[in-house]
């Protein structure tokens, strides 16, 4: 399975190594579940770079990090440097910025012999836009611009809450994260909208007349959703978008003869998942849901869910009740299994990785951020609750720039700041060993 993540070279410098929790497990406080090395830091091993937002390896046996950057160009690292020549530039057709952008990158699980890869980017009216490339056939860094085929695209109410991040799960199908449409407090109530006919189409809430694709794709905001890329037109009677190039898994929880809602959608009530990612050893889904002004929150979702989880929004914000009208009789809500305020200058949540590297110190905590205080907590599971610790890591530049965390080929997990650099968390022991 291969992973994508948010944005290596110039500096090998170790920055600020703390111990986490105390001297010796026995003392710590119930708390703290877990301890950090002493000497964990964060290593720049990329800068200089524009805007970096996401970026994934391959899953080939290359060792290569595809660096995507907002304004729609995708690098390479390769060894110790950065390709010159992008591997893909689609600049030209992606609105950007803010929250828009080129957003998303994924490969197939068989990327090494079809050569096929999948970009998530808000186009020039501001709508999603999900299409699959091929690389080249000639040269192994350079995709074939001219190969697009559009999965599908979704009509977006607002300019913000793209969500953005796509991802192959360990089953072979594509998720896909999907905001809720924007503006504040999800006004067109798209989170908790399944089934098109109950679309809210007043006001602002309207079709936009310059959509080229199916109205009916509001309905997919605010979900993930998990669709079958290898077998397009399969079991597509119930989608809400295209559904030419793509399939649906036969058992995605609202694929069923006669249901009229989306057959795409795998989860609901999500306001804006950003980041999030997969468990490499267990295949659970860890998703980072943006709050709305007062709690974000990490959801876990098992990987033995059979899906259809409700994930609270617009009924709940984090833990905390925020519009109780809009809360569905006979419907359960998944509660977060990590929840941040926002106190000490937290304001978005940005979703991380299960560490599953070669730091065995660190292995099967999970470690996620936040955009504004650049801070960095990890959390281990202790009887069946996850308990989270700050990582005081000292990295000034992440306030304000923490986009993204990502996981390449080895399961080492890195931090990107969106003002240029990619950080790698790392020890001494492994860093002096010439692990790259």
């Amino acid at each position: 399975m291969s992973a994508c993540f948010s944005s290596r070279l110039v500096s090998f410098i170790p920055t600020a190594r703390f111990v986490a929790c105390g001297l010796l497990l026995f003392l710590l406080a119930p708390a703290c579940q877990a301890q950090l090395p002493s000497d964990l830091f964060l290593q720049p091993v990329a800068s200089g770079l524009s805007s970096p937002v996401a970026a994934c390896h391959a899953g080939d046996g290359s060792g290569r990090l595809f660096i995507v950057q907002q304004e729609g160009q995708i690098y390479i690292k390769q060894g110790t440097g950065i390709l010159p020549t992008p591997f893909l530039d689609i600049s030209g057709i992606v609105n950007c910025c803010g929250e828009r952008g080129l957003l998303g990158l994924a490969f197939h699980p068989n990327f090494a012999s079809n050569g096929y890869f999948f970009v998530n980017y808000t186009n020039a009216q501001g709508d999603t836009v999900v299409a699959r490339y091929q690389v080249s056939g000639t040269d192994p860094n350079l995709a074939d611009a001219s190969s697009a085929v559009v999965i599908f695209s979704v009509d977006q109410d607002f300019s913000n809450h793209n969500g953005g991040n796509i991802l192959f799960g360990p089953d072979g199908y594509l998720y896909i994260g999907m905001g809720d449409g924007g503006s504040g407090g999800d006004p067109c109530n798209r989170a908790q909208t399944l089934d098109p006919a109950n679309l809210d189409n007043s006001g602002s809430c309207s079709p936009d007349s310059n959509f080229i694709g199916d109205p009916d794709s509001r309905a997919l905001l605010g979900k993930m959703l998990r669709i079958d890329v290898d077998n397009p037109g399969v079991n597509t009677d119930g989608v809400c978008a295209e559904g030419v190039n793509y399939g649906i898994p036969a058992d995605n929880p609202f694929e069923s003869t006669g249901d009229t809602r989306c057959s795409e959608i795998w989860a609901w009530g999500l306001r804006n998942p950003w980041r999030w990612s997969f468990d490499r050893l267990n295949g659970d889904l860890w998703i980072g849901d943006v709050g709305q002004g007062a709690v974000e929150e990490i959801d876990r979702q098992p990987a033995a869910s059979t899906g259809g989880e409700h994930y609270g929004w617009s009924c709940m914000e984090g833990d905390q009740t925020y519009n109780a009208g809009r809360c569905l009789p006979g419907v359960t809500l998944t509660p977060p299994v990590l929840t941040e305020t926002h106190t000490g200058g937290n304001c978005a949540i940005t979703g991380g990785y299960r560490y599953r590297g070669p730091v065995t110190a660190i292995n099967g905590l999970y470690f996620y951020g936040d955009y504004c205080s650049g801070k960095i907590w990890y959390a281990s599971e202790s009887g069946g609750n996850w308990i989270r610790q700050e990582w005081n890591h000292g990295e000034a530049s992440l306030q304000f720039n923490l986009g993204s965390f990502g996981e390449d080929e080895t399961g080492e997990v890195y931090a990107v700041s969106l003002a240029g650099t990619l950080f790698r968390i790392t020890t001494d022991s492994i860093f002096a060993h010439g692990f790259e």
